[in-house]
């Protein structure tokens, strides 16, 4: 097939009820199949899909490996041209597909794209996954065109032009099969969130192109499997955070032309910064009395000092789009630069 359209499930049995069937039927009339990859769940998902849709293939895993293990494992599975990875909760229009597939195959050096990501709840809104791309500032806040912290943008139709960015929500991207299998796949260490961000960073320090191509659009519920309350997914965000720009860092200070010693001194210097304003926000849960919130910070940079190795460079390493030079922070809460 050309396309492998892939759900990662984890117990959204429901999800999947509500939402496969439109998936399915847009996906007829092209090279494109859907196929679900279950995670372990224990909410019936498996025997659900296999009593229901037994024409849909399905790859049963035998425990969760998280969004990372989960994808490399079934990804590992299946030949394509393009991978497809989206998530179980997401409605999906019809016509959604091919103006990816049209934009991969004139784009050959496009690595990865995506669609504008609307609000399911909100339908004139975008959603704070991924919004129209995203991009990162200086220390590693992730922000999207349509939203900056929680602040939300309706749809006017003011990013409906294909741009190039940093990344592209996991929520629904596109990738190329060749290049995934190349660069690895996904950082496992990251398990979940931001995984998607390292991966469409790493391509652009390939020389590849992330791209949003507003002409397909979707609609995502937000927080199927983990709520934005969290402690655990606070906790992923926290870690991965720091994993990403050890991972990244070195190579984009070497593309700005820095040697690798200093490129990788500066890489230490701005983790140190990130990990002061991390230490800012456990004080300020502290203070709020939201204690496994504080928690969640700490446990996070224990995490990462364990999981952290030094980040590759290529050979040639190319400079990304999309990382903004400033502190995003200060602009979403007060609009200044």
């Amino acid at each position: 097939m050309k396309v492998a359209v892939v759900i990662l499930n984890y117990n959204t049995k429901d999800y999947l009820r509500k939402f496969l069937p439109g998936l399915v039927a847009s996906c007829e009339g092209l090279d494109a199949r859907v196929i679900v990859a279950d995670n372990a769940s224990g909410d019936g998902s498996a025997q659900f899909l296999q009593e229901e849709y037994p024409e849909i293939p399905l790859i049963c895993l035998q425990e969760n490996y998280g969004f990372t293990g989960g994808y490399n494992r079934a990804l590992a599975q299946i030949e394509a041209q393009y991978f497809v990875l989206i998530n179980s909760d997401i409605e999906v229009p019809q016509g959604w597909l091919r103006p990816l597939v049209d934009w991969m195959d004139s784009h050959p050096r496009c690595g990865a794209c995506g669609p504008k990501l609307l609000s399911y709840n909100e339908r004139d809104s975008f959603e704070y996954a991924g919004a129209a791309g995203g991009k990162l500032d200086r220390y590693g806040y992730p922000f999207c065109r349509g939203r900056i912290l929680q602040k939300i943008e309706k749809d006017h139709g003011q990013y409906d032009t294909p741009a190039h960015v940093l990344w592209v929500s996991g929520a629904c991207l596109m990738v190329r099969a060749s290049l995934w299998k190349a660069l690895g796949g996904l950082d496992e260490r990251f398990f979940c969130h931001m995984e998607e961000i390292d991966l469409c960073w790493r391509m652009q320090l390939q020389g590849w192109k992330v791209t949003v191509v507003p002409e397909s659009k979707v609609y995502h519920i937000g927080g199927g499997t983990l709520p934005n309350e969290s402690p655990f997914k606070l906790r992923l965000n926290f870690r991965n955070n720091l994993l990403l720009l050890e991972n990244n860092l070195p190579a984009t200070f070497v593309a700005e032309g820095y040697p690798e010693q200093r490129a990788r001194r500066r890489t230490r210097w701005r983790i140190f910064l990130r990990m002061c304003l991390d230490g800012m926000s456990a004080l300020t849960y502290l203070v709020t009395k939201r204690y496994s919130f504080y928690k969640a910070v700490v446990t996070a940079h224990a995490e990462y000092r364990k999981l952290r190795r030094p980040g590759v460079i290529p050979p040639q390493p190319h400079m990304p789009d999309g990382l903004y030079r400033g502190w995003i922070v200060p602009k979403g809460l007060f609009g200044k630069k």
